[in-house]
This record gives C-alpha cells, structure tokens and sequence, in this order.
C-alpha cells in the first residue's frame, strides 16, 4: 500500500472512530439529561433534529417542539429516575447513523406513593450530522418489560396521543 492510499485509510478510520465517539457521547448525555430534568429549547436543540420523530411508550411525535413539550409533560410524572443505557450497536454511513441499544429506566412516581416503576427494552435510533454535530432525527423506544406501578396517566398523554 503506497503512502497516499495508507493516509486515506487512516483519514477514514479516525473518522470513524470520532464519530462513534461523538454518537456514543451524545446519547449517554441524552439518558443523564433525562435524569436532571432541565428541559428547556437548549436541551431540545442539544439532542434532536428540528423535526425529529419520537415513538415512545407515552405516544408518538413529530417536531423538536413537539417532543420538548412531551418529554417535560411525561418526565413530570416521576420524582426521580435513573436511565441506563448500553450494548449500543452503532452503525455509520457518511453524515447518516443508526444507533440501536439495551435501555433500562427507574422510576420513582411524583404522586407521593414512593412506589417504583421500572422499564427496559431497546431504543432504536436515526442520526443525522448536523453542523451542530450529530443529533437524533428519529428514535423508538420499545418495552420489553415493566416492573412495578406505572404512573396515572392523563387521557392525552397515553400511547396513542399523536401530537
């Protein structure tokens, strides 16, 4: 292999790995944002695409707005949560990724009980390079088991509510 061939190589094999770095990083730091709670436009913009699309187990929606005003809504029904994630399976192609992995999520209700809600299942997930860095434009979460009391939810916030 000749000098300038080897340079690509090693060119293409550092991007890689700075992507993946870059991928695993933001979706550890979206789960630990789950778990502060601050969920404001920044936070919105810090993760997810413009008009990103969410499919989680308290309904489906379209538009980074959108997701804002759900998560904080959803996120309101806990007191406290713990959200691990891992056994990412990353996949990258140019300025598009897949990023599929295990995720397991404790949660204290905030109706006062103390009583504990645990979920875990796979969370599947579309990235797209932004000038900002990678964001998420699209993601699913499926359950695969729950244990424990699930919250009450409101009639609008249930798994079919479609905003």
């Amino acid at each position: 292999m000749d000098t300038e061939a080897m340079q690509h190589q090693i060119r293409h094999q550092l991007q890689y790995l700075t992507d993946r770095a870059e991928i695993t990083d933001l979706m550890d730091r979206y789960l630990r944002s789950l778990d502060v709670g601050r969920f404001d436009e920044a936070w919105a913009r810090a993760f997810h695409t413009e008009d990103v699309t969410a499919e989680m187990p308290i309904g489906t929606v379209r538009g980074r707005d959108a997701l804002l005003a759900h998560v904080r809504r959803g996120m309101a029904l806990f007191d406290r949560t713990v959200h691990l994630g891992g056994n990412a399976v990353i996949e990258i192609d140019g300025d598009r990724a897949t990023a599929r992995g295990a995720q397991l999520s404790t949660h204290v209700l905030a109706d006062g009980s103390g009583e504990v809600f645990i979920s875990a299942g796979h969370a599947d997930n579309e990235l797209v390079r932004t000038a900002d860095g990678w964001r998420i434009a699209a993601s699913s979460l499926r359950i695969a088991w729950t244990r424990g009391t699930p919250p009450r939810l409101p009639a609008d916030l249930g798994a079919g509510a479609e905003a």
